[in-house]
């Protein structure tokens, strides 16, 4: 393992600590009376109280200053100034707890423990006073450092590649990330909460699943050996949920994993969250009232109104919504009026629309690209689009009124939908009729159409009760209400393709150019990995490279001439 030079550095710190009897992880509990927030809310108003505190937390600036020095911890809660005074912290002789541990062992990202008092600076900061300290973690990596200064953040840890693959050190050095799930915490409480109130029961059904339904989307396949059968992650919990309503539940609701083997953007992730309601006696229309004023109760908890900033946009959750149907909404963004279109005319106007189109797509498909390219974008304040035509909703009661239409509906904001919603198909012969031109469409080729499921189909025979059903998703809501423009940003450990490993070349292959050994550790440290990478190199670069190097890694052996780099480069 190719270590940096402040690691190095590090690992020697810590050895120095073992030497002098200090366990750099010691096992024992360190007891915390208070927190960073608590002190500077309250200290104030009650100095009293904090006189005898013990904290812990991370180490995130030092200043040291001879006898006495400052620093900052920050703990789960926030960040907080210590005064660290020699005398106090040795009063007897030996002072190697300040001087060497303090000032010399301890480091920026080590994990501290801290006993004192609190008092104010003559600069008016709230300071703790410490009287002891115990080292409780030594970090060996050091942290990217963020200044701040007159509200400026400088240096700020901010590349998404690394943010989203060491959320550790994102979380660490960002607090407005910490926050963000913290919200999202917040949101699914308050939506559990609100649940639970309704008096509906909240339950756990099978991730792992013979039969992937409930959605259009491709799952991700796997084998159970003892069974000797192949089993799909589920996509959806919809039917399974629906089977308990048929065993006599009036409400049920799950939070769920869900995985979909699709593409990875800004609004999609293999693996998400969603919370599915289905309560019988309703329909979609009593859902919709519900989801807003769910949804109305969300945005006041988190942010105390109802008005939420959203990139340029303000979004009002306040209830009632906007409604308009699918037809209607495509005529008013197209100006053509789609409703009595065949799948031929379809194609033609999608077409025309200057929407991508393939042959597998049937009647509802179409009309789902057609709005999705057309309409979705553009509808920024919450909106629910309702009445899809029955190709489209496979799953879906029938409109009791309007004809090849389904009572349905999503809820659109920011140009996304977040929530989808049907009135429940409860009839188990319709219900196969729709299975089964799913199946058709498979054959034609579409790997998102549904398959399907004989004893879901067994369970509707018994007779399902007229049910309402909501599947909203929790990750796309969240990004909604934290202001966060990626799904990856509201996801604690999103997703990444796998990290490029660096390749190193073996010392004979270096050697083999005539490299002498000794020169072979400062070339790769360089960041000259390979042969490839090396004949690469320009002459001149490399042997002030190697030079610095030299000096840096305090190398005993003499210096590189010019001629000599040139020979290992081009031999």
């Amino acid at each position: 393992m190719e270590l940096s030079e402040q690691e190095i550095i590090r690992r020697q710190s810590l050895e120095e600590l073992q030497k002098l009897g200090i366990d750099a992880y010691p096992a024992e509990l360190f007891e915390i009376n208070a927190y960073s927030n608590e002190i500077l809310e309250k200290y104030p108003n009650n100095p009293s109280l904090f006189q005898e505190i013990s904290v812990a937390g991370r180490i995130m600036n030092r200043r040291i200053m001879g006898n006495a020095s400052f620093a900052e911890i920050q703990d789960s809660k926030g960040r907080i100034q210590l005064y660290f005074k020699r005398d106090d912290i040795c009063p007897e002789e030996d002072k190697s707890s300040y001087n060497t541990v303090f000032k010399r062992l301890l480091d920026i990202g080590d994990i501290i423990g801290v006993k004192g008092y609190v008092f104010t600076t003559q600069m008016g900061e709230i300071t703790i006073h410490v009287k002891e300290f115990k080292v409780l973690c030594k970090s060996l990596k050091p942290l990217p450092i963020v200044k701040e200064k007159d509200g400026v953040t400088y240096d700020a840890f901010t590349d998404p590649e690394q943010r989203y693959r060491q959320r550790y050190v994102d979380l660490i050095v960002n607090p407005n990330v910490r926050d963000t799930f913290i919200k999202r915490t917040t949101l699914v409480n308050t939506m559990r909460s609100f649940l639970n109130e309704k008096g509906y029961l909240e339950v756990e059904t099978p991730i792992l699943q013979p039969i992937y339904g409930g959605a259009a989307a491709r799952p991700f396949k796997t084998h159970h050996n003892s069974l000797d059968t192949t089993l799909y992650m589920r996509i959806a919990n919809e039917l399974y949920l629906k089977r308990l309503i048929v065993g006599g539940y009036d409400g049920v609701y799950e939070f769920s994993k869900d995985f979909r083997n699709e593409g990875m953007d800004r609004f999609h992730n293999p693996e998400f969250t969603q919370m599915e309601l289905y309560v019988a006696y309703k329909d979609y229309e009593w859902m919709m009232n519900t989801v807003e004023e769910m949804v109305e109760n969300i945005a006041m908890n988190l942010h105390g109104t109802t008005e939420v900033k959203v990139g340029e946009h303000t979004i009002n959750f306040k209830r009632p919504w906007k409604r308009f149907t699918m037809y209607e909404a495509i005529q008013h963004y197209t100006d053509i009026d789609i409703s009595e279109m065949n799948e031929a005319q379809l194609r033609e106007t999608a077409c025309k629309l200057g929407i991508k189109i393939d042959d597998t797509m049937g009647r509802g498909k179409l009309i789902d690209e057609i709005f999705g390219e057309k309409c979705e974008p553009n509808l920024i304040q919450p909106t629910f689009i309702t009445d899809y035509p029955v190709e489209m909703s496979p799953l879906a009661k029938k409109h009791r009124s309007k004809k090849n239409l389904v009572e349905r509906f999503e809820a659109i904001c920011n140009g996304k939908e977040i929530c989808n919603a049907f009135s429940e198909l409860n009839d188990p012969i319709d219900q196969r009729k729709r299975f089964e031109e799913q199946l058709e469409l498979g054959k034609r080729g579409d790997e998102e159409a549904m398959v399907l499921d004989e004893d879901f189909l067994r369970a509707l025979e018994y007779g399902m009760p007229p049910t309402a059903g909501l599947g909203i998703g929790i990750d796309r809501l969240t990004m909604i209400m934290t202001n966060s423009q990626s799904i990856q940003d509201v996801l604690l450990f999103p997703q990444m393709r796998p990290e490029k490993k660096v390749v190193v070349a073996s010392s004979d292959e270096f050697e083999a150019r005539g490299i002498p050994s000794d020169w072979i550790p400062a070339i790769i440290k360089a960041g000259y990995t390979t042969v490839d990478v090396l004949k690469t190199a320009n002459p001149n670069k490399l042997f002030n490279d190697l030079c610095g190097l030299r000096k840096k890694m305090k190398m005993e052996i003499p210096a590189p001439t010019l001629d000599q780099v040139s020979s290992w480069i081009n031999a």
